[in-house]
């Protein structure tokens, strides 16, 4: 893999730093963000982000959903970078709601190893496979 950059995207600081070192151990280069608003401030100082780790709860006003949105509207330029959601909410009004803004796959953080989402990523980037 030539160094993909993730975008980490999680509000638990501790969760956050033990997704980050997975990623990192998995060859990723690692952004990471606890808001909307940081990460939106990360995609506009990153030139390369290639694959985006997102929760529903986030700091501040915004959530996950908000994020999708703002990211996938047909102005954005970031609108096809991939978004994978792993969340410890999974009802399924709101999978479907993130599902049909574009997400590549909502994750429940209970059903899944950190390590077995992030092989997921890595296949679906590696062999351009959608979901």
């Amino acid at each position: 893999m030539d160094n993909k950059c993730i975008l980490v995207v999680e509000d638990e600081q501790t969760l956050l730093e033990a997704i980050k070192k997975k990623c990192e151990v998995s060859g990723f280069q690692v952004i990471t963000a606890r808001s909307v608003d940081q990460a939106l401030n990360s995609l506009s100082s990153n030139q390369k982000i290639d694959v985006i780790w997102l929760d529903h709860y986030l700091f501040g006003q915004e959530n996950g959903l908000d994020l999708v949105g703002k990211l996938k509207s047909e102005e954005s330029a970031w609108k096809n970078i991939p978004i994978y959601v792993v969340s410890n909410t999974a009802n399924n009004d709101k999978v479907q709601s993130y599902l049909q803004l574009g997400v590549e796959r909502f994750f429940v953080k209970s059903n899944f190893r950190l390590d077995q989402i992030i092989e997921q990523i890595l296949n679906n980037l590696n062999n351009g496979e959608p979901k």
